[in-house]
């Protein structure tokens, strides 16, 4: 649907546990470098749960080399979803270009599914990735969109 979110799936609790089923689905939307490294329970961030759908989405946020990074993002076209719910791989640009707009702030007027938006800046703010308080100066710009019915 063109919005941007997080890998993530239903997990059965009494069977596994949420990070056993983060690694699963890490696996087949990211593919077999994923592997490599497994999300612990010690990385986890916060929940955020969606009262329409009764729904609990629970985040956390891994540190990668900048090798598993690579092996990941030249990995992943050929993961098991890859092209069904999952479409590519997107680095998030960790700053700002003079003019205020560009890099980070631009790239947060992306559409988000669900709370993605909130917990990726929260995440950016809580491992020290940018730089305290500039995370709150990040609000929506109004850019508009040309009509289909206007002429240009």
């Amino acid at each position: 649907d063109g919005r941007l979110g997080f890998p993530g799936g239903f997990v059965n609790s009494q069977k596994r546990t949420l990070e056993d089923g983060l690694n699963r689905e890490l696996l087949t939307k990211l593919g077999e470098a994923a592997s490599a490294f497994s999300v612990e329970r010690t990385e986890y961030r916060n929940s955020h749960a969606e009262d329409t759908t009764h729904v609990v989405a629970h985040f956390y946020a891994k540190r990668l080399t900048l090798e598993q990074l690579e092996a990941v993002e030249a990995g992943a076209p050929k993961a098991k979803d890859h092209g069904l719910e999952v479409l590519g791989l997107v680095r998030v640009p960790l700053y700002t270009l003079r003019d205020g707009v560009g890099g980070l702030p631009a790239f947060l007027e992306n559409s988000f599914i669900g709370a993605a938006r909130e917990v990726l800046l929260e995440a950016l703010r809580d491992l020290e990735l940018v730089e305290p308080g500039s995370v709150l100066n990040f609000k929506r710009h109004s850019f508009r969109q040309p009509s289909l019915n206007s002429r240009t």
